[in-house]
């Protein structure tokens, strides 16, 4: 086994350079976060091997696992792994998700599900911090969410009448109102662009009611602390990768329940 030193050297001092700052906001709030240094989460193998008669896939995981002792690192879970790695979707490059900072209950992961919702119906639990993607056979995909302060968060049931790669954000007037600093996204002024700091992040699914949109939406966050955690106020707020995910499993016109 042959170990190059030099692009490990090159590897470690790229990402002590990766710290920026975004600003991000809810649906109706606005905050500031620093975003962490998305170390390690993909980083190269660097290992080569003589033994040729061991399957490629063994051999990234048996190296990649040396790579994370030899460095006093906990071992990466290779389906989270691929789950949370940087991405280019639509020209932007996504920054991996540092998943193993956020609890493991609130990472993309098929369960159990016993429910008389139909599949396809997504199911939001405010008080657990989980949104659930209905299939078949009592099962669903589970996702960690962060939801709505008390007095903003709504709850019922609704449809989600259309979806959005890269939003824009328009804050509600209540909003600009009580931040007159945002009066530059009002609607009058056509929202924020899209973008990586965009408070709706990646993706967003918009809930009407009654045909009536009730401002509540289901969207990414650059901030990804905030899952698991009663932040924004009054939506749910996924990871990136995450609620790109869901996007591409839901169908226009589906159910969903926040409790």
């Amino acid at each position: 086994m042959i170990f190059d030193h030099a692009p490990v050297r090159r590897s470690l001092s790229v990402a002590a350079l990766l710290t920026a700052a975004l600003a991000v906001a809810g649906c109706t709030d606005t905050s500031r976060m620093n975003a962490d240094v998305f170390r390690y989460e993909t980083a190269p193998v660097f290992f080569q091997s003589a033994d040729t008669a061991q399957p490629p896939a063994r051999r990234t995981t048996l190296y990649t696992t040396s790579f994370h002792q030899t460095y006093g690192l906990p071992v990466s879970n290779p389906v989270h792994l691929a789950s949370y790695a940087a991405t280019e979707d639509d020209g932007r490059m996504l920054p991996a998700i540092p998943y193993r900072s956020i609890d493991p209950r609130y990472l993309r992961q098929e369960v159990e599900y016993q429910t008389v919702e139909k599949p396809g119906t997504i199911v939001v639990d405010t008080k657990q911090r989980f949104l659930y993607l209905v299939q078949p056979g009592g099962k669903a995909m589970r996702y960690g969410v962060g939801i709505g302060r008390d007095g903003y968060a709504w709850s019922g049931r609704g449809v989600i009448q259309w979806k959005q790669k890269w939003p824009r954000w328009t804050p509600p007037d209540d909003m600009v109102e009580r931040q007159p600093d945002l009066k530059m996204f009002a609607a009058a002024n056509g929202g924020m662009n899209p973008g990586l700091n965009n408070p709706l992040g990646a993706r967003a699914l918009y809930i009407f009611k009654d045909g009536k949109d009730t401002l509540y939406r289901i969207h990414g966050t650059p901030d990804w602390k905030s899952v698991g955690k009663a932040t924004s106020s009054g939506c749910v707020r996924m990871l990136n990768q995450d609620v790109i995910d869901l996007f591409e499993r839901v169908s226009g016109k589906s159910q969903i329940v926040v409790l």
